[in-house]
């Protein structure tokens, strides 16, 4: 059993990995006599993330922290300064290259911010974009102009808006959306894998026909990068 640890930028997240799957679990409750190792990556300092592989630590469980590489197996990173590329990415680009080997794929992670990424079915990262996540571009509108406002009941929808809300939200939906048709033309092939994670990936993934939508992306990126490293 390995427990999995996600540290965002605004949460932390675990998991369990287990006969192949994804479980839940409950931080308050983990089964750590049943915990072979701990595998976790970080986007900055977390207190709780420090407890835990403090307890893990004490408990003699090994705990490995997920960096991005230059190469891992024949997946190949875009960045000459491979350090600078974030590490939910990296790990969203080593799931999509184990569950879908040997094709094109686009990876869009939705969060505060929304990452696009283009890999080829070599293995070979192109590159990507980091953009304002849906409801940041749309409070950066609404904190920085005068009579730009939104409200809570108006949802995001690809149309075009009737009103300043909807005009608002749509607009951010839409921008998004363009993106990923921009990042389509990198590849050869103009069909290629949209595989969306994060919590606005649901929405993208019903505007692109065949996208695919993977809640545990990054967490199964985080096992793949254990299975996959020397360590």
């Amino acid at each position: 059993m390995r427990l999995l640890i996600d540290v965002g930028n605004t949460a932390l997240k675990a998991a369990i990995w287990q006969g192949g799957q994804i479980k839940q679990c409950e931080l308050s409750a983990l089964p750590w006599s049943q915990i072979n190792d701990v595998v976790y990556a970080s986007v900055g300092k977390s207190e709780q993330l420090n407890e835990l592989l403090t307890q893990a630590r004490s408990l003699q469980v090994p705990c490995f922290e997920a960096k991005v590489t230059n190469q891992l197996s024949n997946l190949r990173c875009a960045y000459q300064q491979f350090n600078n590329l974030g590490i939910d990415r990296w790990l969203g680009l080593i799931a999509a290259f184990k569950l879908w080997p040997q094709q094109d794929c686009i990876v869009i992670d939705t969060g505060t911010a929304t990452t696009i990424d283009v890999l080829t079915a070599q293995g070979q990262h192109l590159g990507g974009w980091i953009l304002p996540g849906l409801d940041l571009m749309t409070r950066s509108l609404t904190q920085n102009t005068q009579r730009v406002f939104d409200d809570a009941n108006t949802v995001f929808a690809n149309e075009l808006g009737v009103n300043t809300p909807n005009g608002l939200k749509n607009g951010a939906l839409v921008a998004t959306l363009g993106a990923v048709e921009q990042a389509k033309l990198h590849l050869s092939n103009k069909n290629p894998q949209l595989i969306f994670a994060g919590g606005y990936g649901a929405l993208l993934k019903a505007q692109f026909l065949g996208a695919t939508y993977e809640p545990q992306l990054v967490m199964k990126g985080l096992n793949y990068w254990y299975e996959l490293s020397e360590k």
